[in-house]
């Protein structure tokens, strides 16, 4: 037996449940529209929600970044020294966010595992929703503090599993703002209550709210008018920002500590200067109106209202994000390929990334698609749908 026969087998078993993830290449720009395998398929796959990731805007400032500045950064920013663009970008960030600093690293990912154990480790307790992102997870276990779950979007459960927890250091709370598989928003007003009440520190991983929630997309703080009340906003610039990155917002205090302690700022090196040029042109549309924010939430909620009319079982969201709900992995990815062959682009998503019984296709409205898409993409499903006697 060789050292990775158990590999093997364990790939094997994957396959056989359904769960083994095929991965499509795209042979083109991200849009509304890709091009896979040599086909023109509607996206419903990309967390591209204002459909920032070619645009015209950012494609220029781009490449008049790297004419100025080049591409790589040389190194870890407290090392090499930083550019002039990435003191901009964090500057118009805290701006646009309504905080005093933030700070930018290599993903939401990196700035999950940055910021959790610069702020909690050993002898202090995260209290974290038991649906959080798994960079959050990562994150806690990383800090080695305790982790204590609490019920998904449940204040009254989180006071009551505070209450029955022994915390002898500090505390932190945790939540997702929007929730990536269902779709769902955090009652944040209420979890701010129980972190004041305690006086726990309380962070908000915005990924998924990020250009989608608040004015002109500012984001779930934003959105429930919090402003000053949340000590931590996570985010991402790869998403609605159209580009790649993470940040964290908040107090000058906050952002200080991570620029000392988050150790994916200091060990790794920074996002690239195109990178950053784009994200900076991202802020400018984003801070110039709200055409893309507005049109994407007409667009997810014509197509929730046809899901919904063809007898689909769409869940609990409240975003953009439309998972269709079809319970055993076999069946999503069997949906999921039925409907490429109609044209779409819908990838099925089953465990670990969702619960066993869980599976779903989960559908990524965004600004970049046409009435005459959502159309085609209704069309597509309510075939496929009844080919599987998913609905009637």
């Amino acid at each position: 037996m060789s050292k990775t026969d158990w590999i093997e087998q364990e790939l094997a078993s994957l396959k056989e449940q359904g769960l083994f993830a095929n991965i499509r290449t795209i042979e083109g720009p991200m849009g509304g529209w890709v091009s896979i395998e040599g086909r023109r398929v509607l996206n419903f796959c990309a967390n591209n929600y204002l459909g920032l990731a070619n645009h015209p805007h950012l494609r220029e400032a781009t490449k008049s970044a790297i004419d100025q500045m080049g591409i790589g950064p040389g190194a870890v920013r407290t090392i090499a020294g930083t550019t002039s663009l990435h003191v901009e970008l964090e500057k118009r960030l805290a701006d646009f966010k309504g905080v005093e600093a933030a700070i930018t690293f290599q993903s939401g990912f990196t700035a999950n595992l940055a910021t959790i154990p610069a702020l909690v480790g050993k002898a202090d307790v995260i209290f974290s929703d038991e649906l959080n992102h798994a960079s959050i997870i990562d994150g806690s276990r990383l800090s080695g503090a305790k982790i204590v779950r609490y019920p998904h979007c449940d204040p009254g459960g989180l006071r009551k599993i505070i209450d029955q927890t022994e915390v002898t250091g500090r505390a932190l709370i945790i939540t997702d703002g929007v929730f990536s598989m269902d779709g769902d928003i955090a009652p944040l007003p209420e979890i701010y209550q129980v972190a004041e009440e305690t006086g726990h520190l309380l962070m908000v991983d915005d990924a998924h709210g990020e250009g989608v929630l608040g004015r002109g997309g500012r984001g779930i703080v934003d959105h429930f008018h919090l402003h000053g009340k949340v000590d931590i906003e996570v985010g991402t610039l790869s998403k609605a920002f159209g580009v790649v990155g993470g940040m964290v917002a908040g107090s000058q205090v906050i952002v200080d500590w991570l620029r000392q302690r988050g150790r994916p700022f200091l060990f790794s090196s920074a996002m690239t200067a195109p990178d950053i040029a784009a994200c900076l042109a991202a802020v400018d549309l984003l801070e110039a109106g709200t055409e893309q924010v507005d049109r994407l939430w007409q667009n997810a909620e014509t197509f929730k209202l046809g899901m919904k009319k063809l007898g689909f079982d769409t869940g609990m969201t409240q975003t953009p994000i439309v998972p269709v709900m079809l319970g055993e992995a076999p069946l999503a990815q069997q949906f999921s390929r039925r409907l490429f062959e109609e044209g779409v682009f819908a990838m099925a998503i089953g465990y670990p990334t969702v619960p066993k019984g869980k599976a779903r296709i989960r559908v990524m409205n965004t600004a970049a698609h046409t009435p005459d898409d959502l159309e085609h993409g209704l069309a597509a499903f309510e075939k496929v749908g009844k080919e599987l006697e998913v609905i009637s």
